[in-house]
């Protein structure tokens, strides 16, 4: 196989690069390993928390073969129906549009088999990323409390650090630490990676057909794998991966191949998709009704962005107490956020119901909240990385507007209050979504976030205009993007 760490579509690498390339795959192998001829065992489970939602049979990857309470998995790979769903947890966002593929691929009838190349303990593969999640999962933290870190180190780097071929030369020298995992996996089954790792494994491995769906607004080679087709959300997306832009500075650069660069729409859940019209007419009744006003406040995976989500609560407190406002708050599995939300805003106690770590009540409650009543503050937590990544997915359809970061939410058919990113490439998610109706600006502070809230508060022309974009959008295919996603990788790969 061709080096891909010295030539990316045709664009040579220079040198320094290179060797920077071949020092990062050695310094891994020095701390962790080289793990390229193992052929591990494979078993397959089917996931205790969507595999009746969504159909999802976990891929499990190890030495060892089970444990005393799972002997004897004998699931066979459907290499008919079956596609593999790449990912890692790097934050909750990557797992998240796993989710919408696999929710689309079990409503079309696939099997989707998941794969999350960061849960692999014994491998090189999961400890190669678990070293570089951990350092992005810091850096993330860092940005919200040091605004010189956050300035000079954070958004640099990932508004023009990832942007770079030669970050893209690294990181494919390391994905050939990555494609062991893929040993025992069957060539045949198409994969849909969600983040580039596992697409750039895949591809390493051999794998016969594989998926890249980006998942970013603003193109970076940080999301490169050539052998696999790219599938992007936006048409600003296409154009720009389609010519490389901007990522050797000024340079001309050969662009990609037409027949690697696919534009699908957002990568959105089936349920998500289906129900938008339903969800559209209960917010627009909900505020004729002069019923309580439901913000959604989600927590991402790296914990950032607590004091802000702090601000929005006090200021809602008021509103929430006299009927005009209710509130869901998400903090995924971070427990010690709602905690320290608790302290910081002692009102919050008589206010809230708590729906910690249980499976049924989250499910019984957003089901019911889509026709019934809520007052109050309603808290989820759940130690369990699936429940605390889709308890927002059930919320989204009973709440009237999402409170988030400009990241992979930025594409859910939801009306959207945007808060401050975290990280420069966050920002084109943002412009999107004001773009096509469905969000607000990114509002970089607590005034400007206050304000949307008192718009959305006190009268109904931001919340109409959403749903009214939000029902235009799906008739013009624009959240088809995981069923796009889903055909493209099905056809010519059986």
């Amino acid at each position: 196989m061709e080096d891909k760490s010295k030539m990316i579509y045709g664009n040579e690498i220079g040198r320094k690069a290179y060797r920077n390339a071949i020092h990062s795959k050695k310094k891994f192998i020095k701390k962790y390993g080289d793990d390229t001829g193992t052929k591990y065992p494979v078993r397959l489970r089917k996931n205790a928390v969507l595999g009746d939602t969504l159909g999802i049979v976990d891929v499990r990857v190890a030495k060892k073969h089970g444990t005393a309470g799972e002997k004897n998995q004998t699931i066979p790979f459907d290499t008919e129906k079956g596609i593999i769903v790449g990912n890692i947890r790097m934050g909750f966002g990557h797992y998240r549009i796993s989710m919408a593929i696999a929710s689309a691929a079990h409503a079309m009838g696939y099997v989707p088999y998941w794969m999350d190349l960061n849960s692999y303990e014994d491998t090189t593969c999961t400890k190669v990323i678990r070293a570089q999640n951990d350092l992005y999962s810091l850096g993330s933290r860092l940005s919200q409390k040091s605004r010189l870190f956050n300035r000079f180190v954070w958004e640099p780097m990932n508004y023009e650090g990832f942007r770079k071929l030669s970050y893209n030369a690294s990181d494919q020298k390391n994905a050939e630490l990555m494609a062991a995992v893929f040993a025992n996996v069957p060539k045949e089954i198409p994969v849909i990676a969600t983040h580039v790792w596992p697409a750039q494994a895949a591809v390493h491995a051999g794998m016969k057909r594989v998926i890249n769906a980006v998942p970013d607004n603003w193109p970076m080679a940080l999301h490169l794998s050539e052998g696999s087709i790219h599938t992007v959300q936006t048409r600003f997306a296409y154009q720009g991966y389609r010519i490389l832009n901007g990522m050797d500075k000024n340079k001309v650069l050969n662009p990609m191949p037409k027949d690697s660069l696919v534009y699908t729409g957002h990568y959105i859940d089936h349920e998500l998709v289906q129900g938008i019209e339903e969800d559209c007419a209960a917010r627009r009744a909900r505020k004729m009704q002069k019923k309580p006003m439901r913000f959604l406040l989600t927590i991402g995976g790296a914990g950032a962005q607590k004091e802000i989500f702090a601000e929005i609560i006090r200021y809602l407190i008021p509103h929430i107490r006299d009927g005009r406002a209710a509130l869901y708050v998400n903090v995924g599995d971070y427990k010690n956020v709602w905690e320290q939300l608790k302290a910081e805003i002692p009102q919050m106690k008589t206010l809230s119901c708590e729906h910690f770590n249980n499976w049924e009540n989250t499910k019984k409650f957003a089901e019911e909240a889509l026709t019934g009543e809520v007052t109050g503050i309603h808290g989820f937590w759940h130690e369990n990385i699936f429940e605390a990544v889709y308890c927002t997915n059930l919320l989204m359809r009973s709440c009237d507007v999402l409170v988030t970061k400009p990241s992979e939410l930025a594409f859910y058919p939801v009306p959207k209050l945007f808060i401050k990113r975290v990280g420069g490439h966050e920002q084109w998610g943002a412009v999107h979504s004001a773009e096509i109706g469905d969000g607000t600006l990114e509002c970089r502070d607590t005034g400007h976030t206050l304000q949307m809230l008192e718009l959305f508060l006190n009268e109904e022309t931001l919340l109409f205009q959403m749903c009214n974009c939000i029902e235009a959008n799906k008739k013009a295919g624009i959240y088809d993007g995981a069923y796009k996603a889903v055909e493209l990788a099905a056809a010519e790969s059986r």
